[in-house]
């Protein structure tokens, strides 16, 4: 099994001429057949210091990083997903590019804009803004393209073949009963297609999923 070099040398450029602050949060990176440098957390930590500031409750930022071995899919073979805990719902973003600088961006750029949505939200919540529709409450800005990647030095991946066909991740989360409200705008914060939860009314597992533009679907089982 071969993987790709690593610079160790890299220098990395400040986005800002001020440093980031001193993330408050723990900042957990891992990779999945991945070998992440030091130097890449570094910039990871420094991404993620300036999203604190929606939401100061948040204790944990969980990084994952992943590559795609299928050959076929390099132009989006990175796979960057950060996900942030805090003491409300959990939010997620994700990004996938041909290298993890590039993935990394298009995750926090996303996260950010799905924390400044539940940020707006909790302003509704406790009455600072006149409450609005969920479809005006959940729905996503139109979010900028993923940058250009570039040939900077990205963490060292294995590049042996991967026989598609199998389950490759199992997730399991906590159930608290909620309402189909508040299950469409957590599926929103996580950015996924469907979200199962604790129906509060019926008491039972259900499924929230989108359909064609606007419009949601629902899953109850009998």
């Amino acid at each position: 099994m071969s993987t790709h070099s690593v610079d160790s040398d890299h220098t990395l450029v400040a986005e800002e001429d001020k440093p980031a602050p001193e993330p408050k949060a723990e900042i957990v990176v891992k990779g999945r057949n991945v070998e992440v440098p030091e130097h890449f957390r570094i910039y990871v930590s420094e991404k993620l210091s300036r999203l604190e500031r929606f939401d100061r409750t948040i204790y944990l930022f969980d990084v994952e990083l992943d590559h795609e071995r299928n050959r076929r899919q390099r132009k989006n073979c990175q796979h960057v997903e950060i996900t942030a805990r805090g003491r409300g719902p959990v939010v997620r973003g994700e990004g996938c590019a041909d290298s993890f600088y590039a993935a990394l961006e298009s995750a926090v750029c996303k996260l950010e804009s799905r924390l400044r949505r539940s940020k707006d939200r909790r302003k509704i919540h406790y009455g600072d803004k006149t409450p609005v529709s969920l479809a005006e409450a959940t729905a996503l800005n139109a979010l900028p393209e993923t940058p250009p990647a570039s040939d900077e030095a990205a963490p060292a991946v294995a590049v042996d073949d991967h026989e598609p066909g199998r389950v490759v991740r199992t997730k399991e989360h906590a159930a608290k009963p909620m309402t189909v409200d508040d299950a469409l705008y957590e599926m929103e914060l996580v950015g996924h297609d469907f979200f199962l939860f604790h129906d509060k009314e019926s008491d039972r597992a259900c499924v929230v999923y989108r359909r064609h533009a606007y419009d949601y679907g629902l899953i109850r089982l009998a």
